[in-house]
This record gives C-alpha cells, structure tokens and sequence, in this order.
C-alpha cells in the first residue's frame, strides 16, 4: 500500500471509529450512568438539599450494592446552588454540557425550578422529581423533559383550605404568610382558588404577609397578619422563617393554626421550634417515614444509623421511580429513551399505597396529601376533624 493510500486508508477509520464514538449513548460508556443534580448543599435552605441528596443517594447505593441497573452502576452529580436561581442556571449548564448527564433529578426550589426548567428544554434533558410543587413544572400539555413525583403546592394548600372549613373555620379568618417569590406564589394561589371555588371572592383581600428569600425578616409579616387576628394561617416558606414566624406570632396569637407545606422542612422545622412546635402542621407528599408501608420499610434500611425524614423519603421515592424507567431502557440509555421509558411506566407499585402510572400527557405520579402535626416535638399523622373544638 503506498504512502497515499494508507493516508486515505487511515483517515476512512479514524473517522468511522468517531462517527460510532459521537453516536454512543450518553452516560453509557464504562458501565457507569451519571445522573444530575442542582440543589442548596449550603445557606438557610441546606438541611432541604442535603436531605433530598441523602434520599437520591441512599437508593442509588442499593441498586449499585445489587449490580445496578442493566449491568451499569448509577453515580450522582450533586451541586451546590445555595438555593440561589444564578447558581442553578450554571450547575444546570455544567451537568449536561460538561458532566454530559443522562438526566437531572432532585432539585430542590421554585425559584431554582424557574431557570432549570426552560434550560432542560433547551437542552433536551429530563429533569425528573424536582422538590417542588409549583405550576412552572405542571404545564398542560406537560413538558417532554419535565416529570414530576410530588403533589403540586396548590393541592397542599388546597387541603388546608379544605380540612379548615370542614373544621369550621370560616374563609373570612384565614391567613397567609409566603415567601415573596415563584415559590411563595405557587403555594398562595393554590390557595386563594381553593378558597374560590368555596364560593368566597373575597379571597385576595385576605391578610397576607411576606418575607424575602434566604432571609428571616418576618417582623413586618407578623404585624400584618397579627393585627387580623386569624384562626388559621397558611404558609408557603422554608423552615427558618417560618419558624421565627411561629415563635413571634405565637405571643400574639397563642391559639391560632399555623399550616406550612412540604417544602418547608419538617425535622429542622420541629427543631428549631422546640417546644412552641406543639400543634404546628406540615402537610406532606409522602407518607410518613415510620410507616410499615413497604417503600417506607425499605427506605428506612438504606439509610443505616441517619436520621429519617420526610424529604429524603421523597428523594429516595423518586429515585426509585426513575431507576424502574431505567429498567426498561436497557443497557445503553439516551437522554429520548428514558423519558420514553419513565412515560411508559404504568401502575408501578412504589410500597406507598399510591400506583405511579405516567404518560405523554400525565407527568405527575402522586397527587397525595398526608397532613401531619407536631405533637410532644414529634411528627404524628392529623386528620383535619381532629381540629374541631
């Protein structure tokens, strides 16, 4: 073969070989899937993200210790975003254009959710059981690459809304505290529609006070809310403000309801309230992690000696949903085939009581509400007619 033709020879391979290289399956190479994910690992908001990271991990660990997934072990990517909507953005970039992950899961906020969002779009990447209840990830038609586990904020506080006048309070003499951005905001009108479509339309003009993001400026919150002297106050913040919230307009209001959602973060919650927890309520999207629910059980072993939680529960939950997607990929998964795969699971039974079926024009797997309250500084299960006197 002469000099030219062993060129050719040689350039024809090299570019075959490329060709097959560009044209693998992300996350496939070496037996390994990388997995994504953008959350609060410090700041006021951290005990969420560290939580949702524990949950996600903990259950990868058991299927990686098990052989994996189709022969290929799950590593998870976390980054820090300080629950700050500018640092998401870049993590979100980073893990699928640098990590070159197969999906992102686990990311903890609205106000993350608001840019990480129209980014998996963009880029054609799923992103799987945000800690998040809000309208951004619930389009109808729902998005191709946004897939949720959770209820949404508006059927938490729309139970509230619900199990209050069944108590027999009435719209008139409730309340709401929010946190003043996309989260707040899911969270407040989830609320005011619930209260709507109980025929009051008075709703918007119910006292309403607010607080800025990773802060704990509640004053002048209290001294609205305070002064209406509510029965019931709904709120839609993480943990550290409420709970200075509570404490402060506890003095004021000593026999008045104070509901927060999920995200609040129940255990810091409990912990930093201490004994002025005692009749709080947290609404959540889980059962709760002493159930002898079997997804519940399982749960509980992976994390050895840490502390459960609601949220890691909800991190593992949605891991072990992502992972059944997995399951029906195959060996090589792409960032098409698994939201394929994850909208083709249909009546997967998680050990929750709650089937997970999804579809192209279903991307939410449970619409659950568990309300619970603080009693003796633990968590116990409520039912809302136990809050008639």
């Amino acid at each position: 073969m002469n000099e030219k033709r062993r060129l050719t020879f040689n350039g024809t391979i090299f570019g075959v070989i490329f060709f097959i290289l560009t044209m693998m399956p992300l996350s496939a190479t070496s037996g390994e899937i990388v997995v994504g994910m953008s959350t609060a690992l410090s700041g006021p908001a951290e005990a969420l993200g560290n939580s949702m990271k524990q949950g996600v991990e903990g259950y990868f660990k058991k299927v990686n210790s098990s052989g994996g997934v189709n022969g290929n072990t799950i590593k998870l990517v976390a980054l820090d975003d300080g629950y700050e909507p500018d640092r998401c953005a870049l993590n979100m970039r980073k893990l699928i254009g640098q990590e070159k992950v197969l999906a992102v899961i686990g990311n903890v906020g609205t106000p993350t959710a608001i840019v990480s969002v129209p980014i998996a779009n963009e880029k054609k990447t799923l992103l799987f059981g945000a800690m998040t209840g809000a309208g951004v990830l619930r389009k109808t038609p729902p998005e191709r690459y946004i897939i949720n586990y959770r209820a949404s904020y508006a059927e938490e506080t729309g139970s509230m809304v619900e199990g209050f006048i069944k108590a027999g309070i009435k719209p008139s003499e409730i309340a709401f505290f929010t946190q003043n951005d996309g989260y707040g905001d899911a969270g407040y009108k989830g609320g005011i529609k619930a209260l709507k479509a109980h025929g009051y339309a008075d709703a918007e003009n119910l006292p309403h006070g607010r607080y800025t993001r990773n802060t704990v400026n509640v004053e002048d919150a209290v001294t609205i809310i305070a002064g209406a002297m509510p029965r019931a106050i709904i709120m839609v913040g993480a943990y550290k403000p409420c709970a200075a919230f509570i404490k402060m307009a506890k003095e004021f209001l000593p026999d008045t309801i104070y509901a927060n959602v999920s995200f609040v973060g129940s255990i810091p919650l409990a912990k930093l309230l201490s004994k002025t927890g005692e009749g709080v309520i947290v609404t959540q999207v889980v059962p709760h992690f002493k159930s002898d629910l079997p997804g519940v059980t399982g749960y509980r072993e992976v994390l050895g000696g840490q502390e459960p939680g609601f949220i890691s529960l909800e991190g593992y939950l949605a891991a072990k949903i992502f992972v059944e997607g997995l399951k029906n990929v195959g060996p090589s998964p792409a960032r098409e085939s698994v939201v394929d795969a994850i909208e083709g699971l249909k009546g997967l039974d998680i050990g929750i009581g709650v089937p997970v079926t999804y579809s192209k024009n279903n991307h939410q797997a449970s619409h659950r509400v568990w309300p619970t309250v603080i009693k003796d500084g633990k968590y116990v299960p409520l039912s809302w007619s136990d809050l008639k006197k």
